[in-house]
């Protein structure tokens, strides 16, 4: 028998998140909220211009997932909630939503190796693949240091941690990632 969970994949820009975040949705058939997602429908209303709106709406988008996070929650429902969270912003945040409602959750933490994901973040800003009003060719010097490092620091959250290296995509056991989320869905009674 299932129970509720939440499911959070955490990770720095390019480290496979939103790849593994539909993947699992599918699989597991479960909703998928993702932070991008929300941000490009506000970007297709409200419009977009520079770096400076890019993480005003950004900041909006956290509210509002945040915000759809908690009915969810409420409902008792089981879903993935993807993002690039920070430890020290959103940590407090989703730990007293945890607490509050008494909810299990898994932690999936995606990194990659600095150079890596540096070069796969550069060949992304030659693609169509994102929406335009994400303007990460501006965000790129800023970012850049972060990207080196390859890897930000989990979320302090009492829940189990699941670390995916997605350096090599064709060397993620993703099996394993499956299975440990669907014992953690499944708990042994």
């Amino acid at each position: 028998m299932s129970h509720a969970l939440l499911v959070i994949i955490t990770g720095l820009p390019s480290t496979g998140k939103t790849t593994l975040g539909r993947r699992l949705s599918a699989d597991l058939g479960i909703p998928y909220l993702h932070k991008d997602g929300i941000k490009e429908r506000l970007f297709d209303t409200l419009g977009w211009h520079d770096r400076g709106w890019s993480r005003r709406l950004g900041q909006a988008t956290y509210e509002l997932m945040f915000y759809f996070l908690e009915i969810m929650l409420q409902s008792r429902a089981t879903l993935i909630i993807e993002s690039n969270f920070k430890a020290n912003l959103h940590s407090e945040r989703l730990r007293s939503l945890l607490v509050r409602y008494n909810y299990p959750a898994v932690q999936i933490l995606c990194w990659t190796k600095g150079e890596q994901l540096l070069e796969r973040f550069k060949s992304r800003l030659q693609t169509n693949q994102r929406h335009p009003g994400h303007v990460d060719h501006l965000a790129w010097a800023e970012l850049q240091p972060a990207l080196l490092q390859g890897r930000q620091a989990p979320l302090e959250l009492p829940c189990p941690l699941i670390e995916v290296e997605t350096t090599d995509f064709s060397q993620v056991d993703y099996a394993a990632i499956l299975t440990a989320v669907q014992a953690c869905l499944h708990p042994q009674q």
